[in-house]
């Protein structure tokens, strides 16, 4: 083993360094501390730590909640700055404060997502109606809580101006003129001796509304005018060419113009029948056309025929013109009694049937009667009554009978 050697003792200045190292580390984790803590949205601190801008280990602040806030129960409003200088989390303390539920609005709408604090509330009104007052309100601070800021408005029944006024004519009245009010104009009554006034256009006009929600009238009032065009007709032995339906407009006009007369020679205008259809429909038909007249329902030719073809013959003239005659009547019930001379499916006007009651029965009425027309005959339908029921009658007459020609008799006997 070689020989021990004696390490050297520490020099002059080691000593002096560490002498000042070690007091400067002292001072150094004596002088550590928290920040202030983080601000947070719905609390504050206290005004005794708002000032403050350290905070030694082991330090607690407290804090309030910031208004339009309130506490929430069981969680702690204080913080403590660790060791770690670090602060100690905290959950959520303080809630926002929430306004109440807006009252519904008639005849409007109330749109709402929350009511805490900062939220806000809008209206609108059904079709018809429009806001009177803001479309808005929101959920703001007042007296230590919180509150809309604004009052409900209300929704109005959109107003019209009165409806015009026109000449020759007049509206009705209502006690105002508001969303879905109709008036109703009517021509005045033309001096005598003069031609009517014609109303021309709508004659009831609405209050309804535009884009902008102000009131306006469906539409411009009707006019009461004297319109009067001149007769189409035309004279013996012509007729029409042209269009088949024209209109007599509000300028004294037919449109489209009114058909000219043609000389009837070689033409026939449209066949005049009753209770039945023109196939086809026309106002002049050449020489030598045909057309198919139909009869209406319940309606035949006096042949039995429901349709029929003629011809035009010039000079207005057609082949084998008939009128269709209606049946509408139906055989009348009769109780214990039947028809047993002229029924049918059913009659017309001037048709005759002859009634009968069964064996036993009697008939009250006549037994010959003649249909009139609308279901109705004459005399009235009679009826069929048991012979029993005339029985008493009879009985009574005998009697009565009886007594006259025994009181006779006897008149007789005493004056020999």
């Amino acid at each position: 083993m070689g020989p021990l050697r004696r390490r050297p003792a520490p020099g002059p200045g080691l000593v002096v360094g560490l002498v000042l190292v070690l007091p400067w580390l002292g001072g150094a984790r004596a002088l550590a501390t928290c920040e202030p803590p983080d601000r947070l949205q719905y609390a504050e601190l206290e005004e005794r730590f708002s000032t403050m801008n350290s905070f030694p280990p082991g330090s607690t602040v407290s804090y309030i909640c910031r208004p339009g806030y309130m506490r929430v129960a069981g969680k702690s409003l204080t913080r403590t700055c660790g060791e770690d200088l670090q602060w100690s989390p905290t959950e959520k303390f303080c809630t926002e404060r929430k306004c109440r539920l807006p009252e519904e609005l008639r005849d409007g709408f109330v749109h709402v997502t929350d009511l805490t604090f900062g939220s806000t509330a809008t209206f609108s009104c059904r079709a018809g109606f429009r806001l009177r007052g803001t479309s808005e309100i929101t959920c703001v601070i007042r007296n230590e809580g919180v509150d809309w800021d604004r009052d409900l408005p209300l929704c109005e029944r959109i107003p019209c101006k009165p409806p015009p006024s026109i000449a020759n004519g007049h509206h009705t009245e209502a006690a105002n003129y508001v969303f879905e009010t109709t008036v109703t104009y009517t021509c005045d009554e033309a001096p005598k001796g003069t031609d009517p006034f014609s109303l021309i256009g709508s004659a009831t006009i609405s209050c309804t509304y535009d884009a902008d929600l102000n009131g306006v009238w469906s539409e411009e009032p009707p006019q009461c005018k004297v319109v009067k065009c001149e007769n189409p007709k035309c004279d013996p032995g012509y007729v029409m060419t042209g269009s088949e339906v024209i209109t007599c407009g509000e300028n004294s006009t037919w449109s489209p113009p009114k058909p000219t007369c043609k000389k009837s020679k070689s033409v026939c205008g449209a066949p005049e029948i009753t209770h039945g259809v023109v196939i086809p429909a026309k106002l002049v038909y050449e020489g030598g056309e045909s057309v198919q007249i139909k009869c209406s329902a319940h309606c035949t030719f006096p042949h039995g025929a429901e349709e029929m073809t003629v011809t035009c013959q010039g000079q207005n003239t057609w082949s084998s013109l008939q009128d269709c005659a209606c049946y509408s009547g139906l055989t009348p019930h009769i109780n214990y009694g039947k028809v047993i001379d002229g029924q049918k499916p059913s009659y017309s006007v001037g048709d005759t049937i002859t009634i009968e009651c069964y064996t036993g029965y009697t008939l009250h009425g006549e037994a010959q009667i003649r249909y009139i027309g609308e279901n109705r005959w004459f005399p009235a339908v009679p009826t069929c009554q048991l012979f029993s029921l005339i029985l008493p009658k009879v009985i009574v007459a005998i009697i009565v009978f009886l007594a006259a020609f025994w009181a006779y008799k006897k008149f007789f006997a005493q004056n020999g």
